[in-house]
């Protein structure tokens, strides 16, 4: 069990591992072109090694937390540390990209691991406000990964080359494991008990609460804007605008603050009505994307990409930060799988849908990049109006049933 004097030091640690998953994608954001260069494949192929990370991530996420509420989660994460470190190395010193398909699918695999027992840590010992308080932050300073990586991957891919990204997600691995060895601890007293029947069931009775199941969805919706512009920005700014893998490491670290910036927001508005704030936080979405298209007919650069892709990603921010704390504390009796499906659910849906985008809208240019903003903004609305739907319903049922 973790020391009570070594319990604040744990929590940093904690948090410091919340961005892993952003660090494993968004480093090497700025090497795509490079990396499909020196390995001789296409943009599709390459992209593809984002798409299996996204995909083991959330199927894992699924799965592990079960295990992580029965079985701990400080040995198990660290043992999931030591094989995220092998398989960064074997990227770095590999050129098949088989291989890197396969390293990528076990970093899924290992970064669910560590995210979802870090969720639950907070779930294990903290209560009441202080949770509200650390789940709150949780998408803040997960978006550290989107603002820091992608800013250093640039400078990494010029001065080194793409397999310096991965030298680099193996280095910060070890020093968080050391430290973690030293330091944390277990934060689970009391084990569940692993019982499939029982899990499954209560699997079921979170996907049945249908504010929890289309939550999942808004924060599959709000992600996906990030994914999309991940899987494209690269490619418009380093070959349709001709400029260096540094500058999309830079463009991506200002959205990476606009995410953050949304967050910020949600959690300075948290007293503030929960559907008018989305409501109005969707309405500007689709005026701004709207206006980016329109725009398209009389300029298009750098500055006009950054400029509105900022606010679209800050919107996405805000709704993101809103939702991911209303699931992650819909089930605190069960921490470990509402914060699996939380992500897991998200990841796999979004993997396929940002994929299926990307094929539809090639990371040609600005314009294929603005539509596919305005399916994704358009899909986040829908879903909002109908979690305001089934809310209204289940307190008009709850009205009737006190008058009987």
């Amino acid at each position: 069990m973790i020391k009570q004097k070594n319990q604040s030091i744990s929590t940093l640690l904690a948090f410091s591992l919340i961005p892993l998953s952003g660090f494993a994608t968004d480093v090497y954001i700025p090497s795509l072109p490079s990396m499909g260069a020196d390995l001789h494949i296409s943009s599709i192929q390459v992209q593809m090694t984002l798409t299996v990370f996204l995909i083991s991530y959330g199927v894992s996420q699924l799965f592990i937390g079960s295990i992580l509420d029965s079985f701990g989660r400080f040995r198990i994460s660290l043992g999931a540390l030591l094989v995220f470190i092998i398989a960064s190395l074997v990227i770095a010193l590999t050129h098949q990209i088989y291989l890197i398909y396969a390293m990528r699918i076990i970093h899924g695999i290992t970064v669910a691991i560590i995210v979802v027992s870090k969720r639950a840590y907070f779930v294990d010992l903290y209560t009441g406000e202080k949770l509200k308080h650390y789940l709150s932050l949780f998408t803040i300073i997960w978006s550290a990964g989107p603002i820091i990586a992608p800013f250093l991957g640039g400078y990494l891919q010029t001065i080194f080359g793409w397999q310096s990204n991965f030298y680099f997600l193996a280095a910060f691995a070890s020093v968080i494991a050391i430290l973690e060895l030293i330091y944390s601890g277990e934060s689970l007293s009391n084990p569940a008990e692993f019982h499939l029947k029982k899990i499954a069931g209560i699997y079921l009775k979170m996907f049945k609460t249908v504010s929890f199941s289309l939550g999942l969805f808004m924060l599959c919706f709000a992600y996906s804007m990030v994914m999309v512009y991940n899987m494209t920005g690269p490619y418009i700014i380093e070959h349709e605008l001709g400029l260096t893998p540094v500058v999309a490491g830079t463009c991506s670290l200002i959205l990476g603050l606009s995410w953050m910036a949304g967050g910020f927001i949600s959690k300075a508005l948290i007293t503030r009505p929960f559907y008018k704030k989305l409501s109005i936080n969707s309405g500007l979405q689709i005026v701004f994307v709207l206006i980016m298209i329109f725009s398209l007919k009389y300029f298009t650069s750098i500055y006009s990409l950054v400029f509105f892709a900022f606010l679209i990603h800050a919107g996405a921010g805000f709704t993101y930060n809103i939702y991911f704390t209303y699931c992650l504390s819909k089930f605190p009796q069960n921490a470990g799988i509402a914060g699996g499906l939380s992500g897991g659910f998200v990841y796999i849906v979004l993997s396929f849908l940002t994929y299926a985008i990307v094929n539809v809208f090639p990371a040609k240019d600005e314009r294929n990049l603005s539509f596919s903003y305005l399916i994704l903004i358009i899909l986040s609305a829908i879903g909002m109006y109908l979690v305001y739907l089934m809310n209204r319903k289940q307190k008009n049922n709850e009205l009737e049933m006190s008058r009987m």
